[in-house]
């Protein structure tokens, strides 16, 4: 009996699929499968009933969960005890909102690089509630989105909180235009879609004013609705921090509304079962780096603007 074989059968037991749980642990699903079956071999029982398509715990297999789950923490304690943060290796999935790809996710791969060089990073890009669902399945070691929690086997730890405010194109609105609830039903509103965690929060604000919002499109990227924006499709709410270049540059105005719009937390999400060594530093990393309120350079005209400037006096 070894312990990746108990971790086979642990993560194939948890994940309820043979398939996601090969890719949790980078190894293919004939391995894992080999692995379980040496398992079974040495207790001496059948852990899974393979009968059917999809295979299922067996009474002992389900005995045996919890008990795996204690043997692979102790293993994890063991490992911080003999070993240092900087050994990590191996891939680490994680997955973030757009809006972290946009402003600290840079920050973080760089300082992880640069402390575990031996560990390969592979960050995916989406909404909050796929993103949560992904950690669920175990697809995902953690992800970084607006929440809380949908899922009782996801826990989360707050990591940040970004304020908002109302966008539109200057043609359309004056900047000292404060919406109420008047305006705000007249008005084309253009959300990110159904997934978003920001869309959630903001027709529950809106439910709670008892407005009635005209939501007229929406779109899975706070590019493209910048864009949208800007071209005067609707109006719509974005991170304040991350409006700032296209306000200071006229082509947007920031606008206040009665009641104001309602601050959002972003968490890192991880599995409740999941205590490895791994999630705790990313978890710290997470911490130091983020920093919802800056505004990235790749995004701000006025750098680019002055880039360009100081190439031409060379």
């Amino acid at each position: 009996m070894t312990l990746k074989q108990i971790e086979a059968f642990y993560w194939a037991a948890n994940l309820g699929s043979f398939s996601i749980a090969a890719q949790r642990l980078h190894v293919t699903q004939s391995s894992l499968s080999k692995r379980i079956f040496e398992l079974e071999e040495s207790v001496g029982e059948v852990l899974f009933d393979r009968s059917s398509k999809r295979a299922h715990l067996t009474e002992a297999g389900q005995r045996l969960v919890p008990l795996a789950g204690r043997m692979l923490e102790l293993r994890e304690q063991f490992q911080v005890e003999v070993r240092s943060s900087s050994a990590l290796s191996g891939v680490c999935k994680f997955g973030v909102s757009e809006l972290v790809s946009l402003t600290w996710l840079p920050d973080f791969t760089r300082l992880v690089n640069q402390e575990h060089p031996a560990l390969v990073l592979e960050p995916y890009v989406d909404l909050a509630r796929p993103l949560e669902r992904k950690v669920l399945r175990g697809e995902l070691d953690f992800a970084v989105a607006p929440g809380p929690a949908q899922q009782a086997q996801v826990k989360g730890s707050v990591v940040g909180r970004v304020d908002f405010t109302w966008a539109a194109a200057p043609g359309r609105l004056r900047k000292d235009t404060l919406l109420r609830k008047a305006e705000l039903e007249s008005l084309p509103i253009i959300t990110m879609t159904e997934g978003s965690g920001l869309t959630r929060a903001i027709e529950s604000w809106a439910a709670e004013q008892g407005i009635t919002l005209r939501r007229n499109l929406a779109c899975n990227s706070l590019m493209a609705i910048v864009a949208l924006v800007l071209s005067d499709t609707g109006i719509s709410f974005l991170p304040d921090a991350f409006l700032r270049p296209w306000v200071a540059q006229g082509s947007l105005v920031a606008l206040k509304s009665a009641p104001p719009l309602p601050s959002l937390n972003y968490y890192f999400f991880q599995r409740t079962d999941d205590n490895r060594v791994l999630l705790d530093a990313m978890h710290g990393y997470v911490i130091r780096t983020a920093e919802f309120s800056r505004t990235p350079e790749h995004l701000d005209p006025h750098v680019k603007s002055q880039k360009r400037n100081n190439v031409a006096l060379k």
